[in-house]
C-alpha cells in the first residue's frame, strides 16, 4: 500500500501568451545538444517558476501549418529579455532539424507556459531521471539545489555534457531506457523527505511509473513521471 503523504508541491497557473522572438545566440553543447537564445520585448513579463515547465516552441518549416513542440525554458534573463532553450539533436524530427540549422536572426514564437508545478528545493533527497529530452530540465533543477541535499541523476544518454550543482550529486549514466528502469529498480527510495522526477519516452515512463508507484509503493504526491515523447508520434506530452 502506498504511504499517505501530504503533497508539498504547489501548482500555479499563468496567463497564456504567445511571444514573437528572434534568435540572438546559438551555442553547441557537446555532440547532441544546442542551446538557442531568443530575445524579444514581449519576453518582459515571461514567467517560468519550475524546472520542468514547458513552453510551446512554434516555427514555420514551409508546411501548411506551423510546427509546435514542447520544450523546457532552460534559462531566462528578464533584464535582457532573453530566453534560452536547449534542443536535443536526436533523430530527424522537425524541431531537431530546425535546431541543427538555427542561426542568429531567425524568427520563432514562444507560447506559455500555461502553469508551473513548483517542487520545493529543500527535499533532502532527489531522484531525477530520463533520456536526452529530460536533460535540460535536469540541468536546470540541479543548478537550483542547495549543498544540503542529495541528488541522484540517472540518464540514458551517451552525451550528458556538463552537470553543475552545489548539491551532493551522484550521476548514473546508462545505455538505454531498459537499463534506466533497472537502475531505478535498484535504487532504494527513502520513505520520507524525497522527490522522484522522470521525463522521457512514453513506454519507458510507464515502466518507471510501475516501478516507483507499484513495486516500491512510493507516493504519487512526491513524484512526477512524464512522457515527454512517444515513439512514432509527434508533439506528445503526458503525465503518468
Amino acid at each position: 500500500m502506498n504511504p499517505v503523504r501530504e503533497s508539498r508541491v504547489q501548482r500555479v497557473r499563468h496567463e497564456l501568451k504567445r511571444r514573437d522572438v528572434e534568435v540572438v545566440k546559438v551555442e553547441p553543447l557537446g555532440r547532441h545538444f544546442v542551446a538557442v537564445t531568443f530575445r524579444g520585448e514581449e519576453l518582459a513579463d515571461f514567467v517560468s517558476a519550475s524546472f520542468d515547465d514547458h513552453v510551446k516552441f512554434i516555427f514555420d518549416d514551409g508546411g501548411a501549418e506551423p510546427v509546435r513542440r514542447d520544450y523546457t525554458p532552460r534559462r531566462y534573463d528578464r533584464e535582457a529579455r532573453e530566453l534560452t532553450i536547449e534542443f536535443a539533436l536526436h533523430g530527424d524530427g522537425k524541431a531537431s532539424s530546425w535546431a541543427r540549422q538555427a542561426a542568429v536572426g531567425q524568427r520563432a514564437t514562444i507560447g506559455g507556459p500555461r502553469g508551473s508545478m513548483i517542487v520545493p528545493i529543500d527535499y533532502a533527497w532527489h531522484l531525477l531521471a530520463g533520456d536526452a529530452t529530460a536533460l535540460p530540465a535536469i540541468r536546470r533543477r540541479i543548478e537550483e539545489l542547495p549543498s544540503s541535499v542529495r541528488a541522484i541523476v540517472v540518464v540514458a544518454c551517451e552525451d550528458v555534457a556538463t552537470l553543475t550543482s552545489a548539491a551532493q550529486l551522484d550521476v548514473w549514466q546508462v545505455a538505454d531506457g531498459a537499463a534506466l528502469v533497472e537502475a531505478i529498480r535498484a535504487i532504494p527510495l527513502p520513505p520520507d523527505d524525497a522527490f522522484v522526477w522522470f521525463g522521457g519516452e512514453a513506454s519507458i515512463a510507464a515502466k518507471v511509473r510501475d516501478v516507483v508507484h507499484g513495486e516500491k509503493g512510493f507516493p504519487r504526491t512526491a513524484s512526477r513521471i512524464s512522457a515527454y515523447w512517444k515513439e512514432g508520434a509527434s508533439d506528445h506530452h503526458e503525465d503518468l
